[in-house]
């Protein structure tokens, strides 16, 4: 039967989730890229969350959450053929159409996540093939594996809210676009500061109240895990931010507002994958490594392996959401206040089966969008002229300014 107050929940972090992306994600990478771009990167997020909804409805959902193959779904369910005004979710006492439509959510922020490593430089066309590839061939069977009743779920993986399905898969897949696409002009010495430090935080802001839904809304349920989800979710973002502002203090002597922004999501991704099946004191934990970590990652990428991922993407979300997974296997324990193992398997049995579900599922989405990035390139082409990404996408792609004064 149907639960008003589960679906009444549902209903709202479905909103909260969409509004991570629009227009909480658009804004926080808009602020960060220079004005003459703006308008592009605006346009990716919307262009995606609007081409993955219809993409969702045709056949993704369908061959996400439906069927039992232990690989891929059916498609059954595709245009929610069969799928009744009162039909219920499985395992769940909320509407399949509320269920539905918050799994969107989860695979229209996914791919919009990757903007962040090609802002500046890649085709508009190519964006949307890429996209539409992408859902279909990564993210899909990921889903599939993990959260519809395929061979990762079987296995044993834990992955509450998207430490895989939605962080991992996406840093690693963006890391592939940004080698492959090549740098931004004058990177690494030349590249001009982000536009507006004051549209990222705003963003950053928005993307902070979406996750309650993200990662509350991931229980299904209006219920205790979906309150302990806030409650870490919190703890773990507030702790990332300091540990992130306390690391440029020192380093540089004056803590950046892009800097403890950019915390704020390193913590928001490493508790995902965890948010349902820890407590309190684990998200502070949490909140401190994810912070370290990626303030880490970010530094290497860039200026080590000297990796155009503009935004971060892969230092922030890769690393966070695989840092999430591993930490999930020993703070789910009892002893550490987490929701318990499942019987008869101990820290390092899970923690096992964590590190497959990630090995697995890297190989899986960096190999597939690399042959992917390559069928586009040969179809559409990748990059922007020299002289478009000069001027700026959005006179040239768009034909609009994000400032006209």
């Amino acid at each position: 039967m149907i639960d008003a107050g589960d679906t009444a929940w549902l209903i709202t972090a479905t909103a909260l989730v969409l509004f991570m992306t629009l227009p909480g994600l658009a804004l926080f990478y808009g602020g960060l890229v220079r004005s003459e771009n703006l308008l592009s990167v605006l346009m990716a997020c919307y262009s995606i969350a609007c081409l993955v909804s219809v993409l969702w409805l045709i056949c993704a959902y369908s061959l996400a959450f439906s069927g039992s193959g232990e690989w891929i779904g059916d498609l059954d369910k595709a245009l929610l053929s069969g799928v009744g005004r009162d039909a219920v979710a499985a395992n769940t006492a909320i509407p399949e159409t509320v269920f539905f439509v918050f799994q969107m959510t989860f695979a229209i922020i996914t791919p919009a996540l990757m903007v962040g490593a090609f802002v500046e430089r890649l085709r508009f066309d190519a964006l949307l093939l890429f996209t539409l590839l992408w859902v279909l061939l990564v993210y899909v069977p990921v889903a599939h594996w993990i959260w519809g009743g395929g061979w990762l779920g079987q296995m044993g993986v834990l992955d509450f809210a998207g430490g895989i399905v939605v962080h991992l898969i996406a840093g690693v897949s963006a890391l592939v676009l940004a080698i492959v696409l090549g740098p931004r002009l004058g990177f690494p010495d030349d590249v001009r500061p982000p536009h507006a430090p004051w549209m990222c935080m705003v963003g950053a802001c928005m993307l902070w109240v979406g996750w309650f839904g993200f990662n509350a809304g991931s229980a299904l349920k209006a219920n205790a895990d979906a309150g302990m989800a806030m409650t870490v979710t919190q703890i773990s973002a507030a702790t990332a931010t300091l540990v992130w502002i306390v690391i440029e203090w020192t380093k540089f002597g004056k803590p950046s507002m892009i800097g403890a922004a950019t915390g704020t999501i390193a913590g928001l991704a490493t508790i995902t994958p965890a948010a349902g099946f820890v407590g309190p004191g684990a998200a502070l934990v949490i909140g401190i490594l994810g912070g370290a970590v990626c303030y880490f990652m970010v530094g290497f990428i860039k200026r080590r392996l000297k990796i155009d991922d503009a935004l971060d993407v892969f230092a922030v979300h890769g690393v966070g959401g695989a840092l999430g997974i591993m930490l999930t296997s020993v703070f789910i324990d009892t002893a550490f206040g987490g929701i318990g193992l499942a019987e008869g398997r101990s820290i390092g049995d899970q923690a096992g089966i964590q590190f497959t579900g990630i090995v697995v599922t890297l190989l899986w989405s960096g190999a597939v969008s690399f042959v992917i990035i390559k069928v586009v390139q040969m179809i559409v082409g990748l990059r922007v002229s020299a002289e478009t990404e000069e001027q700026g996408l959005d006179l040239r792609l768009h034909g609009e300014r994000g400032y006209n004064m």
